[in-house]
């Protein structure tokens, strides 16, 4: 039986890897620090007989006995409202985590993934972006700290990738969204979908004319193990095309709930906040065959019924 480590396995995008794991037969090490995940995601694996829990901050020195075949590296706060509250706690999860588990790799002769974001092309100056632009980033501004962490973890992986023969995985992550995402992680999805709920106006900010492509999280999680078991080592942009602006979004949602009396209101754009935001696929449907299935109204149908649960 195969051995798979998911750092931030108490996460959204965690949680739902430990999921597909177990499904495909592995035995799962989950690790989590708990700053931003909860037990409550993962609290239905603790009974299953292939999946342990280590509470643990990969930012200190880890150990997994026994063997151990493949590393996903999925902790770090990811949303602007954990990573500006936490900026120092981002870049050492970036850095010394990523050192940590490429070392952990290193000794077990481990393939390791690890996840990367859209941010490291900061606010893009290509529309798409692909694999090859190398980004627009303010590195000193409020979103440095996350989007830096991002670029340095690339960096390393590289590195232990050449330096090492390592067998490494880069995945770039965009805008990605569904059950088990916190309700206040200051992202437009959950916002606007717990204002709603809650009968409170819709906070769009700037005019609402940004973009953002959103990819349900079964997509995203099919595209990541694929990427986990090919032969490519570069980074690849994992997400869904489907390109919509922020306000256009604020009232899909209000569609969505019926609500023809909700409201939306306008604040002031964030500091460095991208424009435009759109994933260029190609590579991904050239190398792992995959592309997003699930459409944006039923992505945010299912997205929506676990919001109201957990609203109540």
């Amino acid at each position: 039986m195969k051995k798979v480590l998911i750092t931030g396995a108490a996460g959204f995008l965690g949680s739902h890897l430990c999921d597909r794991f177990i499904t495909e037969g592995f035995k799962v090490i989950g690790m989590d620090n708990l700053i931003t995940g909860s037990l409550r995601n993962i609290e239905h694996l603790f009974s299953h007989e292939n999946f342990v829990f280590y509470h643990h901050d990969v930012s200190k020195f880890v150990h997994v006995p026994g063997e151990l075949h493949y590393i996903l590296h999925f902790a770090s706060p990811a949303s602007p409202i954990d990573y500006l509250q936490m900026p120092i706690q981002t870049m050492k999860v970036g850095s010394l985590g990523t050192h940590n588990l490429l070392g952990l790799a290193k000794a077990k002769n481990a393939r390791i993934l690890v996840a990367s974001t859209s941010e490291v092309y900061g606010d893009p100056e290509v529309h798409p972006q692909n694999e090859e632009y190398w980004g627009n980033v303010n590195p000193i501004g409020p979103r440095g700290v996350y989007d830096e962490a991002k670029r340095f973890q690339e960096a390393l992986t590289m590195a232990y990738h050449n330096v090492h023969g390592l067998e490494t995985r880069i995945v770039r992550i965009f805008n990605t969204y569904g059950p088990r995402m916190r309700t206040n992680d200051g992202r437009a999805l959950p916002a606007f979908l717990s204002q709603a709920i809650n009968g409170e106006p819709l906070t769009v900010f700037g005019d609402g004319s940004q973009t953002r492509s959103f990819c349900y999280v079964d997509d995203l999680v099919e595209g990541i193990y694929r990427l986990l078991m090919s032969d490519y080592h570069l980074p690849v942009n994992i997400g869904n095309p489907d390109e919509i602006t922020i306000k256009e979004f604020a009232e899909e949602i209000i569609n969505l709930v019926e609500d023809k009396e909700l409201e939306i209101i306008y604040k002031d754009l964030p500091k460095d906040d991208p424009k435009k935001r759109r994933p260029d696929t190609t590579k991904a449907k050239q190398i792992l065959g995959w592309e997003a299935k699930v459409d944006r109204k039923e992505g945010l149908r299912r997205t929506y019924e676990y919001f109201k649960k957990v609203l109540k």
